[in-house]
């Protein structure tokens, strides 16, 4: 829940970078969970949610904005 107020607030890159990193480490808890009872559905759609929350987590804490342009 805090994961979603913080991409949801929009208070910047470095905030919803970190709302990710939240989603991220829940989908591991998730995967792991799975696995341990055998329940290959949630495993499999938490596998699919944590790559997405890594490419968040690429996309606003570890890439740098290409500049604007001036004119």
């Amino acid at each position: 829940m805090i994961a979603a107020f913080l991409v949801a607030l929009d208070l910047g890159r470095r905030a919803t970078g970190w709302g990710f990193v939240l989603f991220v480490g829940s989908s591991i808890c998730w995967i792991g969970g799975a696995l341990m009872t055998g329940d290959e559905p949630l495993w499999t759609q938490n596998l699919v949610l944590f790559c997405i929350n890594l490419f968040g987590v690429y996309r606003y804490l570890i890439r740098k904005r290409r500049p604007r342009d001036a004119g």
